[in-house]
């Protein structure tokens, strides 16, 4: 895999840099040929917490995962366990629904014998819980942000009512606000 380690406000040490790319390279036994794509590791501090955030783009699936802690290399260690989980999951997923050789499941490899690496962890298993049908009031992106507000929720799904379309406003981890637009 090919790594672009950035510093957000704060400076990449050589040894910071060396700890990331070997533990971020342990995922690597799960590709069949490495990512074409660049593996991107963000490392930054924030009010006194260390966070790292690293994304690794894929064919048909962008793996992301953060962390935030008190301690640089614990983040970077918890982002490689929830990186490792995701790509577990996905894994499963895919080899659940192709069945066939050649498919996108050659993304990942097989373990020994030809047996899947890992089993899809109980904790793992997506379990819908709840439904909620209402009906989208046409609004524009400040009062949708308002009625999120409202409600306490950290997200919001409406009408656009400049572009007759659904779509999403939500809380982001920095306090500020996004929108989510459809193609």
């Amino acid at each position: 895999m090919k790594y672009i380690i950035r510093g957000h406000r704060f400076q990449v040490t050589e040894a910071l840099r060396e700890y990331a790319e070997k533990k971020i390279s342990r995922l690597e036994r799960y590709f069949e040929e490495a990512p074409a794509s660049e593996t991107t590791v963000t490392l930054s501090v924030t009010k006194g917490k260390h966070a790292v955030e690293v994304t690794i783009p894929l064919v048909g699936v962008m793996l992301r995962a953060e962390d935030k802690s008190e301690d640089m290399y614990s983040s970077i260690d918890v982002v490689v366990d929830k990186l490792e989980r995701q790509i577990r999951k996905h894994k499963t997923k895919i080899n659940r629904k192709f069945r066939y050789e050649g498919g996108v499941k050659s993304l990942f490899k097989e373990g020994a014998g030809g047996t899947a690496l890992s089993v899809l962890d109980e904790e793992d298993e997506l379990e819908l819980v709840r439904t909620k049908r209402f009906m989208l009031k046409p609004m524009d992106v400040e009062e949708a942000i308002l009625q999120m507000n409202m409600v306490g929720h950290n997200f919001f799904v409406f009408s656009n009512i400049d572009n007759k379309e659904v779509n999403v406003v939500y809380k982001r981890s920095d306090g500020k606000y996004g929108l989510i637009e459809q193609e």
